[in-house]
C-alpha cells in the first residue's frame, strides 16, 4: 500500500499537467508538455507493471481481511493486469500523441478545419486500436477500451438499453418541437456577473473552496480527487446558462470526489469508481435539482440581483427559459431531452472507427450524414460537428457512452433521492441543497471505488439499474413544461 500510495500520488501530479495545460499553460509549450506527459506516464507504468506487485498480490492471504482492503487489492489487480498487457513503449506513445493531438484539436477547431486534425486522429486511433488488441486477447476491441472508463460494462449491453432509450426520446421530442417555442433570453450578460454567480453556485451545492478553485477553459471539466479538486468553466455573453450549468455540472463530478471516505486518499478506493457514475452525479446536480422548477425559482431571483432586469418577467418564464428545447449543433449545450442523441451518435460512430468500419478520413461526412438523420437539420461548421468534443484528441475511445449511461443511473438516484426526502422540491426553493447533496454523499459519493458500478447503483436505490426512471422523469417534466 505504501507503493501504491506513491502511484497514487503520482498520477495525480500527472493529472495536474494536464490541468494545467488546459488553462494556464503558454501556447508556446506545447511540444515540451508532451514529452513531460509522456515521461511521467512511462514513469507510472513502470510502477503498474512492476513484477513485485504480482509478488505481493500472490503472498497476501487473504483470510481475515476487510471489505476495503479486499477491494483495494481487486483494484491494484486489475490495474496491474491492464498495465501489464501494454507495452511501455506504446504507453508512452499514447501520452505523447494525445498531448499533441489535443493543441492540434484546439487549432483545428478554431479554424474549422478537420482536415487538419485528421492525420493525428488517425495516428491516436491506431494506438488505441494497438492499446484494445492487447487488452481484449482475442475479444472485443471495443470492450476493452469501454472497461477502462466503465468496469463490467459491454456494448451489446449498451446498445439494448440505448434501444429503450432512442424511441421514447425520439417521440417525446417531435411532440415538443411542435409546440410554440418557450421564451429566451435576449440580453448579454458580463463576464464578471456570471462568474460571480458561478461561485454562487459551486458554494451552493457545497464545493469546497479550501480544497478546490474554478478557472476558465475551453471545454469544461472537473480535475483532482481528495484535497485538490479543481473544476473550470466558460463565459458566453449572450448564453448565461452555459456558464452557470456547466460549473454545477463541474461541481457534481468534484463534490463526488472531495465527499469520498478521507481514509480512501491515494488508495485504489479514493476516486469515483467509473464514469457513468461520475456523470450521474453531475448530471443529477445540473438537471434534476439545477434545472428543476423549485430551484429555478431561487436562481431566477439571484440573476436579478446581478444582473438587475434582464428581460424575463418571472419565476416560470425563467424556468421555461432554462429547460427550452431547441435545435443545436452542441452535445454540452444541447437540452436534457436530445443529449442523449447527441451521445448515441457519437458512440455509433466511435464503435465503427474502432472496429476498422470507419476510416478517419470518412469521418466527418458519417457524422454530418447521422447528424442530419437524426436532428433533422445539417451541420454548418465542423467545430459545430466532428470537431466539437476534446474526446477523441485526449484518445477517449470508449468513453463517450458513459454519459448516457450517467444519465440513467442518475434518473434511478433522482427517484430514491425524492422517496428519501419528502420536501425536496420545498427546500430547493429556498436555494437549499444540503439535504439532496448530503443523501448522494452518503449513500454513494462516500464509497469511492468500494463497490463496482451496477452494484453502487443498486445499493444507494435498492434496484438495478434501469432507463425507465429517466425516461419517465423526461416525459414528465417536458409533457408539463409543453402542456402536451
Amino acid at each position: 500500500m505504501a507503493f501504491q500510495r506513491d502511484t497514487e500520488a503520482l498520477a495525480q501530479i500527472a493529472g495536474r499537467l494536464s490541468w494545467d495545460q488546459e488553462t494556464m499553460m503558454p501556447r508556446g509549450a506545447a511540444d515540451q508538455r508532451s514529452d513531460e506527459r509522456a515521461a511521467m506516464e512511462a514513469v507510472l507504468h513502470q510502477r503498474r507493471i512492476d513484477p513485485r506487485v504480482r509478488d505481493w498480490l500472490e503472498a497476501i492471504p487473504t483470510d481475515g481481511l476487510s471489505e476495503q482492503d479486499r477491494a483495494k487489492l481487486r483494484l491494484i489487480r486489475r490495474d496491474h493486469d491492464r498495465a501489464a498487457k501494454v507495452p511501455e513503449r506504446l504507453a508512452s506513445e499514447i501520452a505523447r500523441t494525445v498531448s499533441r493531438g489535443h493543441v492540434t484539436w484546439a487549432e483545428a477547431r478554431a479554424d474549422d478545419d478537420f482536415a487538419s486534425f485528421a492525420p493525428v486522429l488517425s495516428e491516436i486511433l491506431k494506438l488505441r486500436q494497438e492499446e484494445a488488441a492487447a487488452l481484449a486477447c482475442g475479444g472485443d476491441l471495443y470492450d476493452a477500451l469501454l472497461d477502462k472508463y466503465e468496469p463490467e460494462a459491454r456494448a451489446e449491453d449498451l446498445v439494448a438499453m440505448f434501444g429503450a432509450l432512442r424511441p421514447r426520446l425520439v417521440a417525446l421530442r417531435e411532440a415538443v418541437l411542435s409546440k410554440p417555442a418557450l421564451p429566451g433570453l435576449t440580453k448579454s450578460f458580463n463576464e464578471q456577473g456570471q462568474m460571480k454567480l458561478a461561485r454562487l453556485l459551486a458554494k451552493t451545492f457545497g464545493y469546497d473552496f479550501r480544497r478546490g478553485r474554478v478557472d476558465k477553459a475551453v471545454h469544461p471539466f472537473s480535475s483532482g480527487s481528495g484535497d485538490d479538486v479543481r473544476i473550470t468553466t466558460r463565459t458566453v455573453p449572450l448564453d448565461p446558462f452555459n456558464c452557470l450549468y456547466s460549473t454545477i455540472h463541474e461541481v457534481g463530478h468534484a463534490a463526488y470526489e472531495q465527499n469520498v471516505d478521507p481514509s480512501y486518499r491515494l488508495t485504489p478506493l479514493g476516486q469515483g469508481v467509473s464514469m457513468g457514475v461520475h456523470e450521474s452525479q453531475s448530471r443529477i446536480y445540473e438537471n434534476q435539482l439545477g434545472r428543476s422548477r423549485a430551484f429555478c425559482g431561487w436562481l431566477y431571483h439571484q440573476m436579478r440581483d446581478t444582473f438587475g432586469d434582464f428581460g424575463i418577467p418571472d419565476e416560470d418564464t425563467f424556468y421555461g427559459a432554462v429547460n427550452q428545447v431547441r435545435n443545436g449543433y452542441i452535445r454540452t449545450e444541447a437540452d436534457e431531452l436530445q443529449y442523449n442523441l447527441h451521445v448515441l451518435l457519437r458512440f455509433d460512430l466511435e464503435r465503427a472507427l474502432v472496429a476498422g468500419d470507419l476510416n478517419v478520413n470518412d469521418l466527418e461526412t458519417a457524422w454530418n450524414d447521422r447528424f442530419k438523420a437524426d436532428f433533422g437539420f445539417e451541420v454548418d461548421k465542423p467545430s459545430n460537428g466532428v470537431l466539437q468534443d476534446v474526446h477523441w484528441s485526449a484518445g477517449l475511445f470508449g468513453y463517450f457512452p458513459t454519459y448516457s449511461l450517467g444519465n440513467v443511473y442518475a434518473g434511478c438516484l433522482h427517484k430514491a433521492l425524492t422517496e428519501a426526502v419528502p420536501d425536496l422540491d420545498a427546500q430547493l426553493a429556498r436555494g437549499d441543497t444540503s439535504a439532496a447533496t448530503a443523501w448522494l454523499r452518503d449513500n454513494l459519493q462516500h464509497h469511492g471505488s468500494l463497490y463496482q458500478p451496477r452494484a453502487l447503483i443498486e445499493k444507494a436505490t435498492g434496484s438495478a439499474p434501469s432507463e425507465e426512471p429517466l425516461l419517465d422523469y423526461l416525459e414528465a417534466k417536458f409533457t408539463a413544461l409543453y402542456d402536451l
